[in-house]
């Protein structure tokens, strides 16, 4: 005689793990029936349905079983075995993150830019404040975007999902063949230039609309220059920065919105 038992995942093997776990039997040896795949919805943000099974277990059979308990294979092989993540800690006292929330992160980046263009792969280095997905191969130039807001839309789509899973804020960031160096010295280079405008004319000038990532670099850049001063004008997420001369202002006045 056997009974049924249903068991839920996020998938079909997380659910044959439940119910491995739960009857004590190999999870290759269960008989089971798939009810429902599951899907992992736009990214893991949207639309994510859970995987549904109904395992068959002939009842002598498994009060044998629950007196052989088994040995199951580590999480860690079996991630290594499916998907490695390729890069290193950078540095001591940083977060250790969770296999999984690392494995989703590559795998929902990876999908996201599957569908953007093709052979791409992704590269994650974990720093001591923060998480760096890299991208290389591919057409860069589709992924990045004009002014980046491409790459700025992967990046939000990714943080958004990962700290969905995640119990503590992660900080992410998602680079392009070197792209985000590039973008910081160009930025480097045009707050100089408009920082001397600025002194040499005596007026404020504006920077266009730019989100918080650039202001910031500009803001830190210009903290300790001679003769201006700095500051975010607007509301929303892409708001100008102004230069400012500081003798208009008082040599006191200090940048601000360094953090944007």
């Amino acid at each position: 005689m056997s009974k049924s038992y249903e068991f839920q995942g996020k998938n079909v093997d997380q659910a044959l793990e439940k119910a491995s776990d739960e009857l004590s039997i190999p999870a290759e040896k269960i008989k089971h029936e798939v009810m429902a795949y599951g899907s992992s919805g736009i990214f893991g943000l949207v639309g994510v349905k859970k995987a549904k099974i109904k395992v068959f277990v002939e009842e002598d059979k498994n009060k044998a079983k629950r007196l052989k308990p088994y040995q199951k294979k580590s999480t860690v092989e079996k991630f290594e075995k499916t998907l490695p993540i390729k890069g290193t800690l950078e540095s001591e006292g940083s977060p250790k993150h969770d296999e999984e929330l690392l494995s989703s992160g590559i795998q929902g980046l990876q999908t996201l830019i599957n569908g953007i263009t093709v052979g791409a792969t992704v590269q994650l280095v974990q720093k001591k404040d923060k998480l760096i997905f890299s991208i290389s191969g591919g057409d860069s130039g589709v992924l990045i975007g004009k002014r980046g807001q491409t790459l700025e839309a992967i990046q939000y789509l990714l943080e958004k999902m990962i700290n969905k899973k995640s119990t503590n804020r992660v900080r992410v960031l998602v680079d392009v063949e070197g792209y985000l160096d590039k973008r910081k010295n160009n930025l480097e280079q045009m707050a100089s230039r408009m920082a001397e405008k600025a002194k040499r004319t005596k007026k404020p000038v504006t920077i266009g609309q730019m989100n918080a990532h650039d202001r910031r670099i500009v803001h830190i850049y210009l903290k300790d220059e001679n003769g201006v001063r700095t500051q975010s004008i607007g509301d929303g997420y892409y708001r100008k920065l102004m230069i400012f001369p500081k003798k208009q202002f008082g040599s006191n006045r200090r940048n601000t919105d360094a953090k944007a």
